[in-house]
């Protein structure tokens, strides 16, 4: 480990002399991709270097320790240094362990977030409300910007389906893993018998996709328009503004009719359309993965009912790392990161796992 430490120190201090070259300033694309793969190691560095810091302090307090010459005093002083610094080593080791993971490359990027309701009808259109509006305010508390996408409503304060985009960093590596089956169990309000019902929306998070890394022949796509249905403006059932995007090898469709403009809407339906693909692609890759091993914060599918929300008992529980939380009105609020911070810790341990093996 030390070595490749060492190996990336060389490499981010060549990265800041280029980063600072006038020639490589003029050549913006490059100079993008170097100024983010030298942010990326910055962090590394520094833990090394704060490593290295440690290893010299145990050094001297060593030389202290042996020095015959030395005062008791000085002596018990150079013991404590030395067993502060060795705790400090073990700790700063330990970062830079995880630190020096596999990163996913899709961590940095905006995300697309779909919601849909699941089984319970009109209730489990309100839940899936419930939970854009958690993820919503989730975004707030990160100063993320939320843009609608694409909004099928129920008619009763529901949604058939929910499509929006979070832009903000890092946005895909804390939500990567809220894709899966939403279980709610609670009274709904519409039930004068007060008995407890269970309703479920899935939750689909794909991270943006660059039209560099994919793209799609225009020869593969359908592109249907038709009138808008809804809330929409004056526009609506009065133009064709509304587009249906096609991609025929694989059969997936999309719609979008929220925007005014049919070229927004084409726009807005194609991105959609370029995250499902790529998403499809990983779904595959993961699907080989999973022969082997199962990942444990679960492998991604859609299906895989992976936390469930109880409102008489004020919980939320995630099953694939078996956390539970008494704080659900907050929780629903956006305060979502003490969970999502476990499912890091977890994924992070589970691939040190691998690592080790």
């Amino acid at each position: 480990m030390l070595d490749k430490l060492a190996f990336l120190e060389e490499k981010y201090m060549d990265l800041s002399k280029k980063i600072s070259d006038p020639d490589v300033i003029n050549n913006q694309v490059q100079w993008t991709k170097l100024v983010k793969e030298h942010a990326e190691l910055e962090p590394i560095v520094e833990k090394y270097k704060a490593y290295k810091q440690a290893e010299e302090a145990v050094s001297g307090a060593k030389e202290i320790l042996y020095d015959k010459s030395a005062d008791d005093e000085l002596r018990e002083m150079a013991k404590m240094e030395i067993d502060e610094m060795t705790e400090l080593i073990e700790n700063i080791q330990n970062e830079l362990t995880i630190l020096l993971l596999p990163k996913d490359p899709n961590d940095d990027k905006n995300v697309i977030v779909e919601i849909r309701a699941g089984a319970g009808g009109d209730e489990a259109g309100l839940f899936a409300a419930v939970l854009f509006r958690m993820y919503t305010r989730y975004a707030e508390r990160q100063n993320w910007k939320v843009e609608m996408m694409s909004v099928n409503e129920t008619g009763v304060g529901g949604y058939k389906e929910v499509i929006f985009m979070i832009r903000g960093k890092g946005a895909y590596s804390k939500l990567k893993f809220e894709s899966g089956a939403h279980r709610v169990q609670r009274i709904p309000t519409t039930e004068s018998g007060g008995r407890i019902h269970t309703s479920t929306a899935t939750v689909a998070v794909l991270p943006e996709v660059d039209d560099v890394e994919f793209e799609i022949n225009p020869n593969d796509l359908r592109i249907d328009v038709f009138r808008s249905s809804g809330s929409g403006g004056q526009s609506v059932n009065t133009t064709d503004s509304a587009v249906r995007v096609t991609h025929n090898p694989t059969g997936l469709v999309v719609s979008c009719q929220d925007e005014k403009s049919q070229l927004k809407n084409k726009e807005k339906a194609i991105k959609i359309l370029k995250a499902r693909l790529l998403d499809k692609l990983i779904q595959e890759q993961h699907d080989e993965i999973a022969e082997n091993r199962k990942l444990q914060v679960g492998t991604g599918d859609r299906s895989e009912r992976i936390r469930t929300y109880n409102y008489p008992q004020g919980r939320i529980t995630d099953h694939r790392i078996n956390v539970t939380i008494y704080k659900l009105d907050a929780f629903l609020e956006g305060e979502i990161e003490e969970m999502i911070d476990a499912l890091i810790t977890s994924d992070q341990a589970d691939k040190l796992k691998e690592v080790q093996q």
